[in-house]
């Protein structure tokens, strides 16, 4: 039976093409990756400060709100105190006589 001589350079030249060939296709799906993980953090920075904006404005709005009701009972309040000063002296005059 013959042996076969293996040719170790043809050998070591196949494994390292191949590495080769992994080793670039690994550095493009890592910079794949690594763009699309920049681009998903940039459009989600965009969207929150899309979002801070109308929570300002909300909030700016809901503040201005509450300052009109704060206003409008303290108005109520006073028109139903000269209601009750006035219905006092009325009542007063009433029973004096």
């Amino acid at each position: 039976m013959k042996t076969k001589n293996i040719d170790t350079q043809k050998i070591t030249a196949k494994v390292n093409n191949a590495l080769d060939t992994a080793k670039k296709s690994l550095n493009k799906a890592n910079d794949f990756a690594l763009n699309t993980t920049e681009e998903v953090v940039l459009e989600t920075i965009t969207i929150a400060s899309q979002w801070q904006k109308v929570t300002e404005k909300a909030l700016k709005g809901g503040v201005q709100l509450l300052e009109n009701q704060q206003n409008l009972i303290f108005d109520s309040l006073e028109s139903y105190k000269k209601h009750i000063i006035n219905g006092k002296k009325k009542f007063s005059k009433v029973f004096a006589s």
